[in-house]
Formats: structure tokens, C-alpha cells, sequence
């Protein structure tokens, strides 16, 4: 019953979450379009509106523990008692710095914050409801795992994710209490977000069996991206932390203006990278040259992003990522597949979720996750397969988990 109601409480926090950064978008988007004119003044107006969004959401975040960054690495830290959990004041927070920083423009996605405040609800059930330390701690990671399932309308993939990712374990509680939160927190969002798919695609044919190669190979280059794609995020983390001399706001600033610049020069390069996977998930119209500028961008502008120190998570931007790199991939391969082979759609969703498992290192929650978000049940198999080599890969190039990094640098920095 607990689980139940903190489920319907992390719906509606989620869920309005989601619905703000809608509406943040949209007048971002509206602000451009009045403002940015070809050689005008107006070009900096996005520069602007990035940089001091940066700034405002550090600002807030740096006011309670744990607050910036995705909070991912927190809710896992306090599953294996390496931290205590986070306190109330962490839900206004969360949600005003996330709303800033993600909707002013930044490189970062919407999950991190919402699976953080998810299990900072589920912490304050858990003491409210006078459960005893453990369950306490099961519900925290429980609507943690709701927290996702609302971020991204995937009940399963939030269950997987707790077992795969958070927990690295299968407990029959645990697995009760992730899928009461889940069920109760999706049902609670939809009345919010709506019905409709997160990132709808065009309609698919399943892929010939003869094509599996074409995804394991798919998968393997992936799981190499994802692997240069966390040491990046790392090592920029690591390179803001050396400049001691410069204040971390203005740090976040000048981030900002940097992304912000992209910004002007095309919104497709910036944002969480919904409107770019969904584009290509419908069918591409980008040429191989756009993608791979736009992926190179991409790649370099979701860490930088990540060290502004500001809310924000790192799942979307892999998402958009995976997407641009699948569908580069068939832009490269098409002149050699024959008539009836798997389109560049099909090839953007594998991308999307083996490039996240190149990263997060969790196959079965990237495939899960995928297939809920899109709709394409008839791909499990080549998303399975490209999954699977995509973590193979990342972990003979000795690649960490990038959570498992980001939990270890956490606890030694506190």
C-alpha cells in the first residue's frame, strides 16, 4: 500500500515534470523563431538564454547534496549503503534546476532528475509509513525504478532497470514493490502525458534473419562509441574539476554559451534529442554528411553538457546518439543491402539501444526500453543481438560501467 501510494505521488511529480519540459520547449522553440533572424543581433539570444538557464540551475542545484548531475549514481549508493538518502528538500530542487537547465537547452535528459526524485519520494514513504530500514531502503530503489518507467512510458524498462542496473540482483519484494510503484506511477502520468508512444516510428517489417550480421556489427561499433562516449564524460568531468580558479557557476555559464551557440546554428544539435530520434525513427532525411556532423556535435555537447553541474540525466542524449549512429550505419551499408532489406528506422532503433548499452552496460533494459518507447516488438531480435555485442564490446575495451564510475568519483569527492 505504500508502494502504492508513493507510486501515484511519483506519477504525478513525474508526470508534470515531463509536461513542463513540453512547455519549456515549446516557447524555447517560439523565442527562436521570433528572435534568430539570418545576420542578425538575434543570434545571440539563444546564447543568452542557455547560458544564464546554465547558471540559474547550478545555482540551485549546488544548495542541496547530490542534486546535480543525472542522481542516478546517488539512488544506486544508497542501495549498496554507501550513502544515505537524499532529504525532501531535494524534490524542488530537482525538479526547478532540471526544468532550467533541460529547458533552456542543454545536452541532458529528462530521466535522471525524475528517477532521482522518484526514490527521494520513496525514502520519505518509507519513514512516513515507519517502515523498518530495509524495506525503507527496497522502496527507495523501487520508485526509483518508477521514476524511469514515468520518464519514459516503460513500466517494464523501469523494473529491469532496478534488477539489472541499480541492483544487480532478482528479489521476489523487490521485484513486488518496483512493479506496484511502476504500475501505479504510469497509470497516475497518462492522464498528464498522454497515451501516445514517447518516440513513435514508422511501421517496420521484421528484419530477414540474413541481416543479423549487419546488427551484430551494428552493436559491436556501438559498444565501441558507448565505450569513447563515458570516458568522455568522465574526463570532462575531470577537466572542469581542475579549474579550481574558476567558480561553478560561471563554469556553467560559459558551458551554456557554448551550447547555446550551437543552438542558433541548428536546434537539432541540442536539447534532450527527442525531436532528432523521433525524426529518424520516422525515416531519416538527414544525408551521411549531416549525420555525421551532427553525431561528432552530439557527442562532444552531452558531456559537456553533463559538467555543468546542473540536474539533467544522460539517458536521452544516448538515445539520440544511438539513433543517429544506427542510421549512419545503414546510410553506409545501403548500397550493398539488397531490395527488402531493414530500412534506416529500423537501424536508428537498434543504434538507440546499443549505444545505451555500450554505456549503462544493462542489454536487457536497453532492448525492453527501446521496444516500449517505440513500439517495435518485432525488432527483439536484432536489438537483443546488437545489445549483447554492444556489451561484449564496451567490456573487452575495458570500458567501467559509466554509473558505476560516477558512484565510485561521488563517494570520493564526499
Amino acid at each position: 500500500m505504500v508502494a502504492a501510494l508513493a507510486g501515484c505521488l511519483v506519477g504525478l511529480v513525474g508526470g508534470g515534470f515531463r509536461w513542463c519540459l513540453d512547455h519549456a520547449e515549446l516557447l524555447r522553440v517560439s523565442l527562436l523563431e521570433a528572435t534568430t533572424a539570418p545576420g542578425g543581433a538575434g543570434r545571440l539570444v539563444p546564447v543568452a538564454l542557455t547560458a544564464a538557464g546554465a547558471a540559474v540551475a547550478c545555482a540551485i542545484a549546488r544548495r542541496v547534496p547530490h542534486a546535480p548531475g543525472s542522481g542516478i549514481q546517488h539512488v544506486e549508493a544508497v542501495w549498496r549503503q554507501e550513502s544515505e538518502s537524499a532529504s525532501a528538500r531535494l524534490l524542488p530542487v530537482k525538479f526547478a534546476g532540471g526544468l532550467i537547465a533541460i529547458g533552456s537547452g542543454l545536452v541532458l535528459g529528462r530521466e535522471g532528475p525524475i528517477v532521482h526524485m522518484g526514490a527521494a519520494i520513496g525514502s520519505g514513504a518509507g519513514r512516513r509509513g515507519r517502515l523498518d530500514a530495509e524495506d525503507a531502503r527496497m522502496l527507495h530503489t523501487a520508485l526509483g525504478g518508477a521514476g524511469l518507467a514515468v520518464a519514459f512510458t516503460a513500466p517494464l524498462g523501469g523494473l529491469l532497470f532496478v534488477c539489472e542496473e541499480i541492483t544487480g540482483t532478482v528479489r521476489p519484494r523487490l521485484v513486488l514493490l518496483t512493479l506496484v510503484g511502476t504500475l501505479t506511477a504510469v497509470a497516475v502520468s497518462r492522464p498528464i502525458v498522454g497515451d501516445a508512444l514517447v518516440l513513435p516510428m514508422a511501421a517496420v517489417p521484421a528484419p530477414p534473419l540474413w541481416m543479423l550480421p549487419l546488427f551484430l556489427l551494428c552493436g559491436v561499433t556501438a559498444g565501441a562509441l558507448g565505450a569513447a562516449y563515458s570516458a568522455l564524460v568522465v574526463g570532462t568531468l575531470e577537466t572542469c574539476d581542475r579549474l579550481t580558479r574558476v567558480p561553478l557557476v560561471a563554469r556553467a555559464a560559459v558551458i551554456g554559451a557554448l551550447v547555446g551557440a550551437l543552438m542558433a546554428f541548428d536546434p537539432l544539435l541540442t536539447g534532450g534529442g527527442d525531436q532528432l530520434s523521433e525524426r529518424l525513427l520516422a525515416g531519416g532525411g538527414l544525408t551521411a554528411a549531416a549525420l555525421t556532423v551532427c553525431l561528432a556535435v552530439r557527442f562532444v555537447a552531452g558531456p559537456l553538457s553533463y559538467a555543468a553541474a546542473t540536474p539533467g540525466g544522460l539517458f536521452a542524449p544516448l538515445l539520440a546518439l544511438g539513433a543517429l549512429w544506427g542510421t549512419l550505419t545503414h546510410a553506409l551499408v545501403s548500397p550493398l543491402l539488397p531490395a527488402g532489406a531493414a530500412g534506416p528506422a529500423a537501424f536508428a532503433a537498434v543504434g538507440m539501444a546499443a549505444v545505451f548499452t555500450g554505456v549503462v552496460r544493462v542489454p536487457l533494459t536497453g532492448t525492453v526500453l527501446v521496444a516500449e518507447m517505440t513500439g517495435a516488438g518485432v525488432l527483439l531480435l536484432p536489438l537483443l543481438t546488437a545489445c549483447l555485442a554492444a556489451a561484449v564490446t564496451a567490456d573487452r575495451l575495458g570500458s567501467e560501467p559509466v554509473y558505476d564510475t560516477l558512484r565510485r568519483r561521488m563517494r570520493e569527492r564526499t
